[in-house]
Parts: structure tokens; sequence; C-alpha cells
């Protein structure tokens, strides 16, 4: 990880004096991999998302003082919790893990092992706390290898496609890792989301596993060629080029058989007008992307009322792309 991060800082770059008392950040949700761009392609939205409350305390270290909306299943020792583990990380880096003590409060807004990079949103949320309130020393650049290896932590594959946006915010292209190569991606000023996630059970190692390692070269050009096409949809404002572009052979075909009533859901929201539809992350939340934010909340509310009728419970979200990343709340 640190071959990707500049030299640390010495500690007496900090300026103590300066460091702030208490903070609260808030970061985003993202869907990952945009449906074709399998571990490279995300986008940030505006809500669902996590908050950390982060205070300056005398004693030395990082302690997790309590963490809401997570219905104990997320450990508080801050050894093994990926948002204290990562600001450890990141004060051993600048030299001053022995200098100042922090503790944490971490709010989570939204559910678990849901898609929508719920480990990357408080991971970032931590890092971004810790950044700020210390004055900053660091870039967001700078920043990312800790989110990576926060989501390495989480889920034992250090990917960036959740990282990336929350952070960044917008639509990032995670170009490769050796050394991390982040690009920032135009967004179409209408571009909305509809989300919907199913309250069933998809965790993202099991989901992982069921990826194949070998593909056939005919799919691998087809994906390549829809990646590409995405790319330049967005660059050129062009909504039918990006909705021809975002179809996945290789991934959704595989995940799609973890959630229920998929293929109905996919039928819906194609037939309310959305420009593609597809699993956000590993699922079990779905998508559909759509031009405009009327098209994204009738297709989302449709898909609602289907699983509804099909007695499984839902969460409905109607974003546009967050641009902006993690911010400090009043």
């Amino acid at each position: 990880m640190k071959e990707n991060v500049e030299k640390p800082l010495a500690a007496k770059s900090i300026d103590f004096t300066k460091v702030l008392q208490q903070i609260r950040v808030f970061a985003p949700a993202t869907v990952a991999n945009m449906i074709c761009g399998f571990d490279v392609l995300g986008f940030a939205v505006d809500f669902p998302g996590d908050e950390v409350v982060m205070y300056k305390v005398d004693q030395p270290g990082v302690r997790i003082r309590s963490i809401k909306g997570d219905d104990g299943r997320l450990p508080l020792d801050a050894d093994r919790n990926t948002v204290s583990a990562c600001v450890q990380m990141l004060l051993q880096h600048l030299g001053i893990q022995d200098d100042i003590g922090v503790e944490i409060e971490l709010i989570k807004h939204m559910p678990i092992g849901s898609g929508l990079g719920s480990s990357s949103a408080s991971t970032v949320a931590g890092l971004f706390a810790i950044n700020t309130l210390l004055g900053n020393p660091l870039t967001k650049a700078e920043l990312m290898p800790f989110c990576v290896e926060g989501e390495r932590l989480a889920c034992g594959h250090g990917h960036a496609d959740n990282v990336a946006p929350a952070l960044m915010g917008g639509i990032t292209l995670i170009r490769g890792y050796n050394p991390l190569d982040i690009v920032s991606l135009p967004v179409p000023s209408e571009l909305y989301a509809g989300i919907v996630f199913p309250q069933v059970d998809v965790p993202t190692r099991d989901a992982r596993q069921l990826i194949k390692e070998k593909v056939l070269l005919k799919d691998a050009v087809t994906q390549w060629g829809n990646i590409a096409g995405l790319i330049a949809g967005l660059y050129e404002n062009d909504y039918d080029l990006i909705s021809r572009s975002m179809h996945d052979v290789l991934i959704e075909p595989t995940r799609a058989i973890l959630i229920p009533e998929f293929y109905e859901m996919k039928r819906i929201a194609l037939e309310e007008g959305a420009l593609s539809f597809g699993i956000s992350g590993s699922g079990p939340s779905v998508v559909a992307i759509a031009k405009g934010k009327e098209v994204a909340e009738r297709a989302a509310a449709r898909i609602q009322a289907h699983l509804d009728a099909c007695d499984i419970e839902s969460l409905k979200y109607v974003s546009s792309v967050n641009m902006g990343g993690p911010k400090v709340l009043n």
C-alpha cells in the first residue's frame, strides 16, 4: 500500500495547536461496476451514506465509542473495525500515532451487505474526518490507498470501484492498481439512478466466488466494447450510446441467480424507459440508470411494488450522481 503514497510526513508538519476538537463527516453510498465495468467503474449517489463523528482526546490511540445502525454486526475493537484500523494506518503513516488520540462514533444510515458500498462509505468518512481534523495534510489522492486497504480488510479484496467514487465524487474509472490510477469521468447532467435494495442476503465474498476465472474471448471483446462505448457516451453526453453500452455479459448472468426476481425487475425498468438496468456492486441492490429523475422514480417505484407483491421487503433510493464525495456536516 505504501508504494502508492508519498513519503510519510514528519510529525512536526502537523500543527497540533490547530487540530480540531470534533468533526462530523458524511460519505456517500456508491454504485460499483456501473453495470458493464466490473471492478473498474463506479459512481457516488447523494444518499444513502454513512456518518462518522470524531473527537480529539487526550489519551493517544484510536478507539470506537459507539456504532449505531448496524444491529450489532460490526466490531467495536479498533484493530478489527475498518474505520478505526484505517485511521490508525494513516496516523502511523504521518508518524503521529503516539502524539494524538481520537475516539469515533460510527452512524450507519445504509444497510450492510446491500451492494451499495457500506464498508467503503464508512471507511471514507473516517479517513476524510481524521485528515480534516488534522488540517488536511494529505490530498484525496493520497488518502485513496488507505481507502483501498479498508476494502481489503472488509471483504478480502482491495478494490477501488466503491471507495474511489465515494472519496472523489462523480463517476470514476480505476485504470490500474500498480500504481493506483484513478480517472474522473464526465457526468451527464440528467443521469439518475433508481436503486432498489431487496432485503435478501448476498454476501460480497460469496458473490465474488461465483465469478469465473476465465471467460470466452468473444464475451471479453463484447465487454471491452461496452466499457469503451459507455465512456465515450459520458464524454459526448450521448444517452443513446450510454444505453447501448451498459450491458454486462460477464458478471450479471452469474450473479443474477442470487437475486430474486432479477429479470422481472429488469423488464420493468426497461419498460419504464430506463437507459439500462443491472446489479449494484455484488448485489442484491439493483439499479435502473435513467435520463431524468422522473424515469428513475417511476422505475424504482414499480420495481418496489413488484417486490412487495412477491412478499420481498425492499428499500428504495433515487438520486443524481453525487459530485462532491464526503462532506463535513455542521
